[in-house]
C-alpha cells in the first residue's frame, strides 16, 4: 500500500468533510466533489482538498477530478443511489481504483459485487471510513483526546523498527507502544516489533509520520 495516497471524496457534507480532515492530517492527497454551490465555496475556504462542483455519479466530472490518477473513490453523499453509480462509474473509468460506497440500508452484501467497500449509516463515521479509504495495515481506533489517536499498525517487512525490541528504537516523544503483537500484551521494552504483526501505538499528530516511517518505512 502507498503510504500516500490520492484519494477522491464524493460528497462535501459531514462525513466527508471530517474524513477528509483526518486523511489531510494523515498526509493524504484529497478531492472532494460536491454539488452544491454554496458548500463547494466552504470547503474552498477551508483550504483541505482540491474541490469539483458537480455531481459525483456523473462520468465528465470524475474525470475532471482526475479519477484514472485517484488510488480510491470514497462516495460519501447521504444518497445511496448516487454513491453506488459515482463508485460504479470510477470502476468503469478507473478499473485499478478502489471504491468505498456509503449506504442507508444494512443489506450492505448485495452491494458488494460492485464496489471494494460499504459503511453502514451508523458506522459511517468519519474515522471508519478513513479507515476504509486507508487500508487494513494502519487503522485510528479511537479518539482519547481531541487530537491524541489510538492506531493499529502492521510493522512492515524492512521498516526501521522492523526485527527490533523497544528498547533498541529510538521513538520521537509523544509515542507510546502500547500492545504486544496482536493486542495480547502490554507492551515492554524487550517486546520485539516482528514485521506482519500489528501493534497498537497512542500518537500525537505531529509525529504521526515519524511513527509511521518507523514501522512502515
Amino acid at each position: 500500500m502507498k503510504s500516500k495516497l490520492d484519494v477522491i471524496i464524493a460528497g462535501g457534507g459531514r462525513v466527508g468533510f471530517q474524513t477528509a480532515e483526518i486523511l489531510d492530517d494523515q498526509g493524504h492527497d484529497v478531492s472532494i466533489i460536491e454539488r452544491d454551490e454554496d458548500r463547494c465555496d466552504d470547503l474552498s475556504d477551508a483550504y483541505l482538498a482540491t474541490v469539483v462542483e458537480g455531481d459525483a455519479a456523473n462520468p465528465d466530472i470524475l474525470e475532471q477530478a482526475d479519477v484514472e490518477r485517484a488510488d480510491v473513490v470514497a462516495a460519501l453523499t447521504g444518497e445511496t443511489g448516487v454513491n453506488l453509480a459515482a463508485c460504479m462509474a470510477a470502476r468503469e473509468l478507473s478499473p485499478g481504483t478502489r471504491t468505498v460506497c456509503r449506504i442507508d440500508r444494512a443489506a450492505s452484501e448485495a452491494y458488494t459485487r460492485f464496489v471494494d467497500a460499504v459503511l453502514f449509516p451508523e458506522r459511517a463515521g468519519a474515522r471508519v471510513a478513513a479507515n476504509e479509504i486507508v487500508g487494513s495495515d494502519v487503522r485510528t481506533l479511537a479518539d482519547v483526546t481531541g487530537t491524541l489517536d489510538i492506531m493499529q499498525i502492521r510493522v512492515e517487512e524492512g521498516a526501521p523498527a522492523a526485527g527490533r525490541t523497544l528498547k533498541e528504537v529510538r521513538f520521537p516523544s509523544g509515542t507510546l507502544v502500547i500492545s504486544d503483537d496482536d493486542g495480547e500484551r502490554i507492551a515492554r521494552p524487550e517486546t520485539t516489533l516482528d514485521p506482519g504483526r500489528q501493534y497498537v501505538v497512542a500518537v500525537e499528530p505531529e509525529v504521526v509520520d515519524e511513527v509511521l516511517n518507523l514501522l512502515r518505512g
